[in-house]
């Protein structure tokens, strides 16, 4: 059967039976205190949090669930570095930035058809809308002066043709006509099927006026964009040439000069160079990438060179961690960067010596339903860092350092998470077969019995080349308040842990990774918390593979829900957004080259062993596990007679799956019912 996700399946949602147990007054006059999926719309996270250039006052984009639309709404906000004041600036926008003076704010808003580009003076309050441009900008950066605003923008095309059509009659109502597809990647999930165009730079007048086109081409180019202290030019990444589409992750830094629009490629390695910031006196670039050598994962590090890019070297070759961001100290002697480690984000200051000194330890943010690692940073000329901060207690919040110190500046949830009884996340130890310590974090449902074994949700990450971490998280929220306790790991493969770690599952995904998650299972079966007749696995991706791939292996569990899995590799690696990765970075050779390799890496596979209750879910608008994956697994499940259903998110993609918050805590109240169905009571 396929279920179909509504509201009312959310409405349907079975109360916990702790919560059943706990009190027995009708609902109108004790509100209840188990979390429930009607509380996301509740929920505000904070993001991109801009500090000024003198360091006391911080714009930041809060995101809140609005229930009328079933999005999440982004409004931006002012906060008072020293009294931690909050005044509300603008009730729709997003991606704010400050002017070099600090008197105006640039940031994205609707204009009601399209993204546009607005100013907002801070003293006045007034705002002005800069652009009228039918592409959504992107990428803001202002010039030193104050005078201009850069920006990203898509400029549209004209898609190819073959043949022509009959001459239509007037007022005739014809079919759409045909669409000709010619590119590589002509689909990204979110956003869909390629329209024809491409990303190129801008230059506006601050005041307003007609935006200026700088680069043009069939070439898409990126942000953050950087400007030299002169204003005369600005450098940006992108992948150009002759083969540019055929490139996966080659980009380079390259500078325009405003004057005359003419570009100089910086960087010329195999391998991607991006997000490239000139120092404040021009004098050198820093710029983030490596060396790529084919394998699934690769530290990416902080380089810097001369004011050209020329004589690069790496300043964090000697870390073994990825950098995420990377911005300059006025100064210009050092460097802010980001970096997970061990599953939580920290910012560092690192010197032009390489010399790391670890700030904060505590970033936070990006998603709600999954406890990602992630967050953002900026920081003051001097050196005051704001940053989005938290833990598994609430989403992310606004964080400031300064005097060698981290303060909370906001408490967006205290009314509702003071009103819910959430679970408890800690730490727990594992131990792999191999000897190899594996981080595990694990939430107990609320109000449960201490020394009572309880019902275990193994929830596994996606990439698989990504990190979980001790951050907030609706789906585990959700589970706990079912009545189970959630258990997720950094397998190896994750990040964080260093480049030998992520890729002990280069070119054998999945492999051992799985031996890793049993191990983590176990101990909390060791440990006295999970019962182990009442055993769940679900996850997403990568995590979707896993699951797949467990259930293939073992029948301890009594049931699982795998969402928008990799089922077939080979399918995969033909139908997926980025055409040319798949079978460039995770496997040897091409499909038909040898198709056993991939065969024997694919759940599919194993599909013939599997006796557990398998639910599948994937969003409509999947383009990166694409819907086909997961039509073949629930397929070939009832065809072997294994219980299973088919979950499908309407109109949600890879990305998005738990964009839209009634979907998400549909889709978190579907997995909940078919765990139920085979709880062992």
């Amino acid at each position: 059967m396929t279920v179909r996700l509504t509201l009312a399946l959310l409405l349907l949602a079975a109360t916990p039976a702790i919560a059943q147990q706990q009190s027995s007054a009708p609902p109108s006059e004790v509100p209840s205190r188990s979390f429930t999926g009607s509380d996301l719309f509740g929920l505000t996270i904070a993001a991109d949090p801009q500090i000024s250039p003198d360091g006391r006052t911080i714009v930041y984009v809060r995101r809140t669930g609005d229930v009328m639309t079933d999005r999440l709404q982004s409004s931006l906000w002012l906060i008072d570095v020293a009294s931690g004041r909050q005044t509300p600036f603008v009730a729709q926008g997003s991606s704010p930035r400050w002017s070099p003076d600090g008197t105006r704010i640039a940031y994205s808003a609707s204009d009601g058809d399209n993204g546009q580009l607005f100013v907002r003076w801070v003293a006045g309050g007034q705002s002005a809308r800069i652009t009228s441009f039918p592409g959504d900008p992107q990428a803001l950066a202002w010039s030193p002066d104050g005078t201009k605003l850069a920006y990203i923008a898509t400029v549209a095309g004209e898609g190819t043709k073959l043949g022509t059509s009959p001459a239509k009659p007037e007022g005739a109502k014809w079919a759409e006509p045909l669409t000709v597809i010619d590119r590589v990647n002509y689909r990204n999930d979110g956003p869909g099927y390629v329209k024809p165009g491409y990303d190129h730079l801008f230059v506006v007048g601050a005041d307003g006026g007609a935006a200026r086109q700088l680069t043009y081409g069939k070439f898409d180019d990126g942000g953050p964009l950087s400007w030299t202290p002169n204003g005369q030019g600005i450098v940006f990444a992108a992948i150009r040439g002759p083969e540019a589409d055929r490139q996966v992750m080659n980009s380079d830094v390259i500078a325009v000069d405003i004057a005359s629009g003419g570009l100089r490629t910086l960087t010329t390695r195999d391998g991607p160079d991006a997000q490239p910031r000139v120092s404040p006196d021009g004098a050198k670039i820093a710029w983030l990438g490596f060396d790529d050598k084919r394998r699934s994962y690769e530290n990416t590090q902080l380089y810097v060179g001369d004011g050209d890019a020329g004589a690069p070297r790496s300043l964090t070759a000697n870390l073994d961690r990825a950098i995420e961001d990377a911005v300059w100290a006025a100064d210009g002697r050092s460097l802010y960067a980001s970096y997970d480690d061990h599953g939580r984000r920290h910012v560092a200051r690192i010197g032009l010596d390489g010399r790391l000194t670890s700030l904060v330890d505590n970033v936070a943010g990006g998603g709600l339903d999954r406890p990602y690692t992630g967050g953002d940073f900026s920081v003051s000329r001097g050196g005051t860092l704001a940053y989005t901060g938290g833990d598994a207690s609430a989403p992310a919040d606004v964080w400031v350092f300064a005097g060698g110190k981290p303060r909370r500046l906001t408490n967006l949830n205290a009314v509702l998470t003071g009103a819910k009884a959430l679970a408890v996340v800690r730490k727990i130890a594992v131990t792999a077969p191999d000897g190899r310590a594996i981080d595990a974090w694990l939430a107990t449902p609320p109000g449960a019995t201490p020394g009572k074994r309880v019902p275990l949700v193994l929830e596994i990450h996606g990439g698989p080349n990504s990190a979980y971490g001790p951050s907030f998280a609706t789906d585990v929220q959700l589970y706990a308040a079912a009545g189970y306790a959630v258990l997720w790991t950094n397998p190896r493969g994750s990040t964080s842990y260093g480049a030998e770690f992520a890729n002990l599952i280069d070119k054998n995904y999945p492999s051992a990774d799985y031996d890793d998650l049993i191990a983590a299972v176990d101990a909390t079966i060791a440990e006295g918390t999970a019962d182990p007749d009442n055993l769940f696995v679900t996850g997403g991706s990568g995590g979707g593979v896993l699951t797949a791939w467990i259930v293939g292996k073992t029948n301890r569990f009594k049931a699982a829900a795998t969402q928008k899995p990799v089922i077939n590799w080979i399918s995969e690696s033909l139908t997926m957004d980025n055409t040319l990765f798949t079978s460039r970075y995770w496997f040897a050779k091409l499909p038909w080259e040898d198709p056993m390799s991939y065969w024997q890496r694919s759940p599919l596979s194993l599909v013939g062993n599997v006796r557990t209750p398998t639910l599948v879910v994937v969003g409509s608008d999947d383009y990166r596990t694409p819907v086909s994956e997961s039509e073949q697994y629930y397929a070939a499940l009832q065809i072997a007679g294994v219980p299973t259903a088919l979950v499908k998110v309407p109109g949600a993609s890879h990305g998005g799956l738990a964009a839209r918050p009634s979907q998400s805590a549909a889709k978190a109240s579907a997995i909940i019912a078919w765990f139920d169905r085979y709880r062992k009571r």
